[in-house]
């Protein structure tokens, strides 16, 4: 059974273990040693800034880490640039010696922090998610923001949490989106320490999300994805009648900009395409297709059937399972980036029935990995969302 993340789910936060296990202020002098570096060119008048400096006893969780990272993690909102800068100028200090950027920190090693400022581009963030959660606290989805009590768990534990991603919504923020789901998560779980992604989704695909809870968990779950050891499955729904010996594309694949005017309609956007496997930048991709049903053709399209595919990909490239579809002349049904655009705006009608497809039909259905913690088999699955299964045909009873 789905849980819901966030206080209205009704289920009770549990303790998440720290990263650090004491914080301990300690008095700042307003008089500075003449020795020490001179403040920050970047702390202007205003800007948020701590008084004191504390000190944090690493855990076992971040043994092994480098100095720069811990701080970074410890020292959210604050620039990287500023980080770097304390560390130079030895306002950060390891057992009460100097350290560099690169030293890797020990559990229970001391480490004194600074006082430091939050960036004003943090604070302007933080602000931005608390105006869309009073405003848009139970929606599901308003201009790709769903919060996060709305995401269906499917697995958590100590170690890792499994969520059922919403299509519409980014995994994180950047490119025009103020924030996504891992920001979301921290908002709703302000107890936990340590909530990262373990891979990324396309926007537009739903499906399974990792999310490790411990840095442990990260680094064995990331280094299970990069060495190929999970097993993901992916459902998509393709125009066309896909052949079925045609289980294997071995195609290169080349990131690009779109062209066009500054401010028009795609100018700037990335795309992908597939090209020779000798091109100098392309890099080799290769997917895995096995034919799941035949699902004939709709009365808004009545001249395309589709075809319903099991897709695993053996490398993770970019819009890797969109493209490659489309360049084997099978587009996904309501890719707006990749597929047959007229074809899209017919499923968007409503047929018969009042079935229509206004969304890309591509799912993160299955996903096999080994627990970062136990090594046990752990099998997820999340079903098609019902705005995809109502466009198949119904599945009969004893199914």
């Amino acid at each position: 059974m789905k849980h819901i993340i966030g206080a209205a789910s009704g289920k009770a936060g549990r303790p998440v273990k720290s990263p650090v296990r004491a914080a301990i202020p300690v008095s700042v002098h307003a008089s500075r040693n003449p020795h020490q570096a001179p403040p920050s060119p970047e702390i202007r008048d205003g800007e948020p800034q701590a008084t004191q400096a504390t000190l944090v006893t690493v855990d076992e969780d971040y043994a092994g880490q480098r100095l720069d990272n811990f701080l970074i993690r410890q020292l959210k909102g604050v620039p990287k640039t500023h980080v770097y800068r304390i560390i130079r100028s030895g306002e950060v200090r390891v057992n009460k010696g100097r350290a560099q950027a690169d030293t890797r920190v020990e559990a229970g090693d001391i480490v004194r922090l600074p006082p430091v400022r939050t960036s004003e581009r943090a604070e302007q963030k933080a602000q931005a998610m608390a105006e869309e959660v009073a405003r848009h606290g139970a929606s599901s989805t308003v201009g790709g923001y769903a919060p996060s009590r709305e995401f269906p768990i499917l697995f958590e534990d100590d170690f890792l949490l499994a969520i059922d991603k919403p299509a519409g919504v980014a995994v994180h923020g950047g490119s025009g989106v103020s924030f996504g789901v891992i920001e979301q998560l921290r908002m709703a779980r302000p107890e936990a320490d340590f909530l990262e992604l373990v891979h990324r989704l396309d926007r537009e695909t739903s499906g399974i999300l990792l999310i490790a809870k411990r840095r442990m968990a990260l680094k064995l779950l990331q280094e299970q994805f990069r060495e190929r050891e999970t097993d993901k499955i992916y459902l998509a729904l393709v125009s066309g009648s896909w052949p079925a010996n045609h289980r294997v594309i071995d195609s290169a694949l080349h990131k690009y900009l779109l062209q066009g005017k500054e401010g028009t309609s795609g100018a700037g956007e990335r795309r992908v395409k597939v090209v020779a496997n000798d091109h100098p930048d392309g890099m080799r991709s290769v997917t895995l297709v096995k034919v799941k049903s035949a699902i004939p053709a709709k009365p808004v399209a009545p001249a395309t059937p589709f075809t319903l595919l099991e897709v695993t990909i053996k490398t993770g490239r970019t819009h890797q399972i969109r493209v490659h579809l489309a360049s084997a002349g099978h587009p996904i049904a309501g890719d707006d980036k990749y597929g047959d655009f007229e074809l899209n705006r017919a499923l968007q009608k409503s047929g018969p029935g009042g079935t229509s497809l206004k969304r890309m039909f591509l799912h993160a259905w299955s996903l096999k990995f080994k627990h970062p913690k136990t090594r046990k088999a752990i099998h997820l699955q999340a079903p098609l969302p019902d705005e995809l299964q109502q466009f198949l045909p119904p599945r009969p009873e004893n199914a």
